[in-house]
């Protein structure tokens, strides 16, 4: 029954965070896990839910909390009633700013003297960035070290967005980035299934060695989305680089790879899916595709749209993950990923119980209520583990449920003040790389240049 219910659960908040294609990345240039998961724009609205019962002599205390897409989006009520109810005596007020132009508009709102937000959702670095800048939201050091709060529970994603050895947010939700596989194709092929402790060397054999390039029966070993992130990116997880090096000769080796494997057919031409338009989940579900390289995020929307019958299950149903490819030498479990945080604002005149819900949302409490709900939290407990890995659709191979042990995550974006401009200048220059408009060599001597003139370098 456990499991039914959280099943239930979970399609409804599959349907909440669906993907039918991504846009421009929520966090600045790079499409990410944060512009898969909203649909559409809810209209501003505020909705107040008192609590359940109000603890006698308690001072009643509400927070004002910024969010998005309130409606389509389940866990945003589900955590604001469940702290609810451990706290009598507290309101949560939502204030819904749509997802579009989330960040600018909130910037905005904290802006002017008459904010009243206690609480705001980060959605993406650049964002965060510009809150530091304009002393819009708090650091958060003294409440953690007066709470002991662990930031190792993080995966040291913490560290990635601390500014001055400050940090100004927690996170609590949490996608990173695995291998999809469609076990029927390894199976026709008579090849051992990926595993969870690859180097892109054994990965890209493994790709070629399920390819077949016969016209009319084609198997691509392997698939990349359009973004940057799906190659440039597979250098970030030594823990040795970031997108703002100013030196990006880490990332040829990984372009070298993924242009041969155009050039052999192994995977589609970058050009011929720009033109087409067409989607990962499409290139993926299609049955023609062995391996893809995406993140958590696809793990529901694969769940709930195999149920519903809009995948065909004859193509795809029979798939699985495993954990990210490493460099050689790199820790098995190392992965991209972004989070999404929440800070306690400059402006609120109640800090210490807006750090409490803050606390309460990014901990082991707020991480069960995101599971419960269908979605990565930014803490994976063994129970929040096994929610996931219980709920029905998932695969349920012992290779699958390890794939969800993250043992480094890298942030896709790291914290920068000039990050957005970076991450355009390397969008370009990935675009020219994978249209054939400049050789790989080209094309990082430009991104060397133009960024590290922006660096100072």
């Amino acid at each position: 029954m456990k499991k039914k219910l959280v099943s239930m659960l979970m399609v409804a908040a599959m349907m909440a965070t669906m993907v039918a294609g991504c846009g421009d990345s929520a966090d600045g240039g790079d499409d990410s896990a944060a512009a898969d998961n909203t649909t559409g724009d809810a209209a501003p609205a505020a909705t107040e839910t008192a609590p359940a019962d109000d603890a006698a002599g308690a001072e009643a205390v509400t927070l004002k909390w910024a969010i998005w897409d309130q409606e389509t989006t389940t866990y945003w009520q589900a955590l604001a009633d469940a702290y609810m109810v451990a706290n009598p005596g507290v309101t949560i007020e939502m204030v819904d700013l749509g997802s579009a132009d989330y960040m600018t508009v909130l910037a905005t709102e904290l802006s002017g003297e008459g904010s009243d937000f206690d609480v705001v959702t980060i959605k993406d670095v650049p964002g965060y960035a510009t809150l530091v800048q304009k002393n819009a939201i708090l650091p958060l050091d003294d409440y953690i070290a007066a709470d002991g709060v662990d930031l190792t529970q993080y995966a040291g994603t913490t560290d990635q967005v601390t500014v001055d050895g400050k940090l100004y947010e927690l996170p609590f939700r949490n996608d990173f980035w695995v291998l999809f596989y469609n076990k029927d194709i390894f199976d026709a092929a008579g090849v051992d299934y990926p595993t969870n402790d690859m180097t892109w060397e054994e990965y890209d054999a493994l790709a070629r060695e399920v390819t077949d390039t016969t016209f009319g029966s084609q198997v691509y070993g392997a698939h990349y989305h359009t973004w940057r992130s799906t190659i440039g990116l597979m250098g970030v997880l030594d823990g040795q680089h970031t997108i703002l090096d100013g030196d990006y000769s880490f990332m040829k080796e990984y372009y070298d790879m993924v242009l041969a494997e155009e050039a052999d057919g192994v995977c589609r031409s970058y050009s011929d899916l720009t033109t087409e338009g067409l989607h990962y989940s499409a290139a993926f579900t299609s049955g023609d595709t062995a391996m893809m390289n995406m993140g958590s995020w696809f793990i529901s929307t694969m769940i709930n749209n195999l149920a519903s019958g809009e995948y065909d299950s004859s193509l795809c149903g029979n798939w699985g993950i495993v954990k990210y490819p490493h460099a050689e030498g790199v820790e098995a479990g190392s992965t991209l990923g972004t989070i999404t945080g929440l800070a306690v604002t400059a402006a609120s005149d109640t800090p210490d119980e807006a750090w409490d819900f803050v606390k309460w949302v990014s901990g082991t409490e707020g991480a069960q209520v995101m599971a419960d709900t269908g979605n990565f939290p930014a803490i994976m407990t063994d129970e929040v583990m096994s929610t996931i890995t219980g709920l029905e659709g998932f695969p349920t191979d012992d290779n699958s449920k390890a794939a969800l042990e993250v043992s480094n995550l890298y942030l896709e974006v790291p914290y920068a003040e000039n990050v957005s401009e970076i991450n355009s200048i390397l969008d370009t220059y990935h675009a020219m790389i994978m249209n054939g408009e400049c050789t790989v060599d080209e094309g990082i001597e430009s991104m060397n240049t133009e960024i590290g003139a922006i660096l100072g370098q």
